[in-house]
């Protein structure tokens, strides 16, 4: 493994941008995905980098509330990824717009994305998990995979899950690497922050790198409890996933500087597809979005 401090750079160069004269929409830029141990690149990429072309096209101040996604086609590691935007609408108090994603010429992701400006009215969120333990208390992806091999389980996927994603992440209960830690129920947390500081990002303020942050992140574990409640592990041989789909709301704004704690569920499994929900939580209880994702699970 490699003895490089991790670092959150790998998202922030995941959502920095370029951009690009378009062909199709209004607007375009390009982004190149980051560096994985699979086939494919990571979903979130795509995610947050249309994420990030999204909100680089609104410019009156509404602030990104929906993401609705389909993966298409994988797409190439450590290769450009063409974003052109649709400014399908600006309204007062609304706007839409539509992103795809191109790479060697096909299409490979599709979005639709919504902004809101924002009013006055009452509150409500989702309960917080109060018996989830402090992540002090926990061992880190690296702590727990230190001493531990098995499996499909390589020396690049060990260092990947260990420090290359960008953010410490700590499983309530233990996590599904090598095997299903704890019982097989369909529910697990995860505590989570970037390993250090977020960088800035040219075109995108403060608030909407921490967006792109959560849209970034929510896929890496989102279907988790839907392998723990069939007893699969990533590294199990043969096992395949991908992510077909995908839909988040941003309820709120907080700063990604402190542990954000992902509640996560497993809703349905069968047909070689699993449905997990995922609810971002402040350490001070504020619920901040709501992933929903469905994927192929394919076991040997």
């Amino acid at each position: 493994m490699s003895g490089t401090p991790p670092t959150s750079a790998v998202f922030t160069a995941a959502v920095t941008l370029k951009p690009a004269q378009p062909e199709h929409f209004d607007l375009a830029f390009t982004a190149t995905t980051q560096p994985c141990p699979w086939p494919k690149a990571y979903g979130g990429d795509l995610v947050a980098q249309a994420a990030a072309a999204a909100m680089r096209s609104v410019t009156d101040g509404k602030s990104l509330h929906s993401m609705h996604s389909y993966f298409l086609r994988p797409a190439d590691i450590g290769a450009e990824v063409r974003y052109e935007v649709e400014v399908v609408r600006d309204g007062r108090g609304y706007s839409t717009r539509q992103v795809r994603g191109y790479q060697n010429g096909k299409p490979l992701y599709v979005c639709l994305a919504g902004f809101a400006a924002g009013e006055a009215s009452a509150a409500f969120h989702a309960a917080f998990a109060d018996d989830v333990p402090d992540p002090e208390t926990l061992p880190s992806s690296a702590e727990y995979l230190a001493e531990r091999d098995g499996g499909s389980m390589t020396r690049e996927s060990k260092a990947y899950w260990s420090g290359g994603r960008g953010f410490d992440m700590r499983h309530v209960p233990g996590p599904v690497y090598l095997t299903v830690e704890g019982e097989r129920l369909p529910h697990q947390a995860v505590w989570l922050r970037p390993f250090d500081p977020l960088r800035p990002v040219d075109g995108l303020t403060e608030a909407q790198r921490d967006l792109a942050a959560l849209a970034y992140v929510c896929d890496y574990t989102i279907l988790e409890p839907v392998l723990r409640v069939l007893d699969l592990s990533w590294a199990r041989p043969g096992l395949v996933t991908a992510s077909l789909d995908h839909a988040m709301w941003f309820h709120r704004p907080g700063p990604l500087g402190d542990w954000l704690l992902y509640v996560q569920e497993a809703v349905a499994a069968d047909a070689g597809r699993g449905l997990g929900t995922g609810r971002f939580f402040t350490r001070d209880h504020r619920h901040l979005a709501t992933a929903v994702q469905e994927g192929l699970i394919r076991p040997t």
